[in-house]
Formats: structure tokens, C-alpha cells, sequence
């Protein structure tokens, strides 16, 4: 869904610019299947499920053979050369309209996040209470579990809602930043009890160094969280802004951990593919269809931010182009914009192959 939302941005764009879109898949080639054809658009399934594309006509410097007589005009395309293209081509719009087809995927994920918290604002959606919102219910609940720490191999995970914790007749206080100093302050065993869809148990862990620099951690993250449930008008803007805060906070990360991948120090247990993420859709419907809907909102701004990313392949890549283009005022030679854009595009396949195969291993 959140695919098909990031492609139909990229479709109405150049639909409303009048750029002609020869193809809307979902998946990557080779093809297996064609759905239907509507307005002059194939609309495809193919093979590899990692993601989903538009074939926009003249976007990858192909040969535009058919010039379309019916519609071909002479114009400039930045350089000093004069060329014939077709009016439905991408390349014979502006730098300014390429621009606003390329990027309209990643509004589009980002409307769709703001649009989805606020049906869960209306609806009654957890939330921590720093968020300048009304909150019922406040409790402290796990938001994080890392893979192969002591609260990963205890089964403890994100939404579970902490009870209370014990370390021999001590007891903590279920603050967030007093249970985290309670848990660090030994390396002895506690016992922490929690709550999973009116379901109570208790489990035994013991803090292990490593995980938190400098003091023994568990491996989870805490937060007070409770139901925040708003009128139509007012989950709107909160839903919205809710969307804005979250993807600055995203990219951030996001900046943060390319910084640790050329530095060697990234950890990439953390990143999950199709089939990791359609695992982490199983848990969050457990927990409810509010938590899903927030679940879809945060995949839907990661998929916003990591497509902005220049990389080849990608927007982000392909919207550099353009950007060198328009400062240039010249082509990027066709040759040299299909071997990055091919390089790219393996590697990418490629890499999601590798988290795929992680993931599955790591479910079996």
C-alpha cells in the first residue's frame, strides 16, 4: 500500500504535467503480470516484491523514438543544442516541473502519514505524553527492543506495558529514567513484569554490559505513554505535525547512521526488509489497529526520507541530476545517466536480497 501510495505521487505529477507514463508496476522486473491498461498506462505485477516503479517516458534518457509526430515541437532542453521531443515527454518539461514529478512520491508518503495519525487521533491512538497533547492512561510501556539482547531473548516487546520491576526486595520506581538507572545500577538478575493484550508475566533478566556505553542495559527503550483521542478539527494539525516532527526526526537518524556506515560502525541488524517488516506489521496488529495505523505512518515517513536520498535509483538520485542539470544548463550525457542509474539500481536489488535473506533467517 505504502508503495503503491509513493508511485500514484509520481503518476498524478506527471499525469497533471502532461508527462505520458508508459508503465506502473509494483515489484521490480521481469514482469508477471499485466492488471490492466487505463489511459495509455500498463498497470503490472512483477517478480521482485521490494518496491514499485512508474516507466515515465524520456525520465532515463531513453532513445524517444518515437518522436510522436503528432506531437513533436522543437525546443531547448538547457543546452545551447537544439533538439525535437515530444510534449509528453519528461524532458521537455522545465527543471522545475522534473523536479516537482520526482519528489511528488515522497509528498505523497508524507500526506498519507499526516492523514493516517490523524484517523488514529480521532480514533484513540497511544502517544507519549511530551507531545503537547492531552493524554489518558499514562503508563510506562517498551518502545524498543534490540535484536539479541537480554529483553529480545526474554520475548519482552515494543508496546508491552511494565507492571513492575524488582531486584530482590527493591523495587523500582516505573519512571522511565528511574527504571533505566534501576536496571543499570547492577548487573545482578531482576524480574520485571508486564502487560501484553490483557495477558501478565513476569521475566527474569540479567543486565549485560555492551549494549549502553559505560553500565549494564537490558536492551530496551522506555516511554511514558497513554491514549490521546481528539475531535476531527483538532487531530488534523496534530496528525500533521505529529508527521513534520517525526520525519525531522528521521532524517536525522537516517544522516546519523549513513555516518556510522562510511565510518564502519553502523549497525545493521537494526534494518529490516519486506519480509522483516511484514513481521513487524503481524506484532503491531496484535496490539491493535490504532498501533497499526501508527505503524504504517512511520514506514510511510521512512520511505519518504530514504527515497530523498541522492543515491542512484533513487528521487533523490534522480532529482540530483536534474538540480546538476539546471545549474549546468546542460544534458547529463545519456551513457553516463544509464550506467550510474544501472550500477544503482543492482545494488540496490542486491541489498535488499541480503536484508531479506537476514530477515528470514532471522524469524526461522
Amino acid at each position: 500500500m505504502l508503495v503503491f501510495v509513493h508511485e500514484a505521487g509520481h503518476f498524478l505529477a506527471a499525469k497533471a504535467f502532461g508527462v505520458r507514463v508508459d508503465e506502473f508496476g509494483l515489484g521490480y522486473p521481469p514482469k508477471a503480470k499485466s492488471l490492466f491498461r487505463w489511459r495509455g498506462t500498463e498497470f503490472t505485477l512483477n517478480w521482485l516484491p521490494f518496491g514499485g516503479f512508474v516507466k515515465i517516458f524520456g525520465e532515463n534518457y531513453e532513445q524517444e523514438e518515437a518522436m510522436d509526430a503528432r506531437a513533436t515541437v522543437p525546443t531547448m532542453t538547457g543546452s545551447r543544442e537544439r533538439q525535437s521531443l515530444p510534449r509528453d515527454s519528461f524532458q521537455y518539461k522545465n527543471r522545475g516541473i522534473q523536479a516537482l514529478i520526482l519528489v511528488a512520491g515522497v509528498l505523497f508518503n508524507f500526506l498519507f502519514a499526516g492523514i493516517l495519525f490523524s484517523v488514529g487521533f480521532m480514533m484513540g491512538m497511544p502517544a507519549p505524553v511530551d507531545i503537547g497533547l492531552p493524554v489518558d492512561n499514562a503508563h510506562t510501556a517498551i518502545t524498543q527492543v534490540l535484536g539479541g539482547s537480554p529483553a529480545a531473548d526474554a520475548g519482552l516487546k515494543p508496546g508491552d506495558e511494565v507492571l513492575l520491576a524488582t531486584r530482590g526486595a527493591a523495587q523500582a520506581d516505573l519512571a522511565p529514567d528511574k527504571l533505566s538507572n534501576f536496571i543499570s545500577s547492577s548487573a545482578a538478575p531482576l524480574s520485571i513484569t508486564v502487560k501484553r493484550n490483557n495477558e501478565i508475566f513476569t521475566k527474569s533478566l540479567t543486565p549485560a554490559s555492551g549494549i549502553v556505553e559505560g553500565k549494564p542495559a537490558v536492551g530496551f527503550g522506555l516511554a511514558e505513554v497513554g491514549t490521546t483521542q481528539l475531535g476531527f478539527w483538532k487531530s488534523i494539525p496534530a496528525g500533521f505535525r505529529t508527521a513534520w516532527e517525526l520525519t525531522q526526526l528521521t532524517a536525522s537518524a537516517f544522516w546519523h547512521f549513513i555516518r556510522e556506515a562510511f565510518s564502519g560502525h553502523a549497525d545493521l541488524s537494526q534494518v529490516s526488509g519486506p519480509v522483516g517488516i511484514v513481521s513487524l506489521v503481524g506484532e503491531a496488529t496484535a496490539l491493535g489497529f490504532t498501533y497499526l495505523l501508527s505503524f504504517a505512518a512511520i514506514i510511510s515517513i521512512n520511505l519518504a526520507v530514504l527515497n530523498l536520498f541522492p543515491f542512484p535509483a533513487l528521487d533523490g538520485g534522480r532529482l540530483l541530476f536534474v538540480i546538476i542539470e539546471a545549474i549546468t544548463r546542460r544534458r547529463v550525457p545519456p551513457k553516463v545517466f544509464n550506467w550510474i542509474n544501472t550500477v544503482g539500481f543492482a545494488l540496490l536489488v542486491l541489498l535488499m536480497i541480503l536484508v531479506t535473506i537476514r530477515d528470514v533467517r532471522h524469524i526461522l
